[in-house]
């Protein structure tokens, strides 16, 4: 899965664009409830749980790197 977005191009992941296609994937039938997402910051497990939720779990990464001015 690749996210693009708008004002800052591609990012390394996102996890509400990753419970989205766990559950357009499973509604549409070309997966299972429970999927393997590859992001280029890593990969997330996705299960799309009876109940309604998304479970999501994986490996953290960092997204974000700078400084904090001083002020």
């Amino acid at each position: 899965m690749r996210v693009w977005e708008r004002g800052s191009g591609e990012t390394l992941a996102c996890g509400t664009g990753a419970c989205a296609v766990c559950v357009a994937g499973a509604l549409s039938g070309r997966t299972e409830r429970k999927i393997l997402a590859h992001l280029p910051g890593g990969d997330m497990e996705l299960q799309w749980a009876e109940d309604g939720h998304v479970h999501m779990t994986g490996q953290p990464w960092k997204c974000l790197a700078g400084e904090w001015p001083v002020l």
